[in-house]
């Protein structure tokens, strides 16, 4: 499955256009340094030097990076950088995995998407087939790959416009994360997607396995057109894709 995603993904790169646009549109020696120190003290119980002020910085800024965790986990802000707290943070959230059931629709409510889903396949020229122009308000579901919510990156792909005016994916470039993308299936659920990353990538340069390769989790990858249009084959130079993972289940 992935590899033939992989290979579909690499198709796309050259002719992303047809797929994505428009028609037209005293002491002892220290092992490591040589150098002669004096063996430390021992401590006296209830008596003698104390820990230090080194000792007591380490630990009080310890108390501080748990306290700001306590406080990241409250209001879900980021407050401390993660090399800083490697090790420190809980783990991610949990996710669902469900079981395959086709889409049958997509719901962006940030840029007022509520659009019909259908089944695409490879074109004869090996690229991901996309709907018909007659269907330019539609997505199409990538059918050779995982179902949204199954572990994979499940693949919707729409045009940003045709000749005649926008079309369903027109917008897709101005999703931010954490923006809500709602996959209804054929199995009465809904498996909700929230968006990590919006990218823009020249057709050329395709980064297929950073797009269809990852089956860590369930993913979604939204892409359609983007960037100058440059006409014949290429159409829109770019492919703009929306990351997202899968966050919740409804239904």
């Amino acid at each position: 499955m992935a590899a033939a995603l992989r290979r579909a993904a690499g198709h796309t790169a050259t002719a992303g256009a047809t797929a994505y646009g428009p028609p037209a549109g005293g002491g002892r020696v220290r092992p490591a340094t040589g150098q002669r120190y004096r063996p430390a003290r021992r401590v006296r119980l209830g008596g003698g030097p104390g820990p230090g002020a080194p000792v007591l910085m380490v630990a009080g800024l310890m108390v501080l990076i748990v306290a700001m965790l306590g406080v990241e986990r409250v209001t879900g802000v980021s407050l401390l950088p993660d090399r800083l707290t490697a090790g420190l943070r809980p783990p991610p959230r949990d996710f669902p995995v469900l079981a395959a059931s086709r889409p049958t629709g997509v719901r962006i409510p940030a840029i007022d998407v509520d659009a019909p889903v259908h089944s695409v396949g490879l074109a004869a020229d090996g690229t991901i087939g996309v709907p018909a122009q007659e269907r330019a308000a539609e997505a199409g579901w990538y059918e050779q790959g995982p179902t949204p919510g199954q572990y994979g990156p499940a693949v919707l792909v729409g045009h940003v416009d045709t000749s005649s005016g926008p079309a369903v994916f027109h917008q897709l470039k101005d999703l931010d994360a954490g923006d809500r993308v709602e996959v209804p299936r054929e199995d009465g659920s809904v498996a909700v997607f929230e968006v990590e990353s919006v990218q823009r990538h020249d057709k050329e340069r395709f980064p297929a396995d950073q797009v269809f390769g990852d089956f860590t989790r369930p993913h979604l990858r939204l892409i359609t057109c983007g960037g100058r249009w440059v006409g014949g084959d290429t159409g829109y130079a770019d492919n703009v894709v929306v990351f997202a993972s899968l966050v919740d289940a409804e239904g």
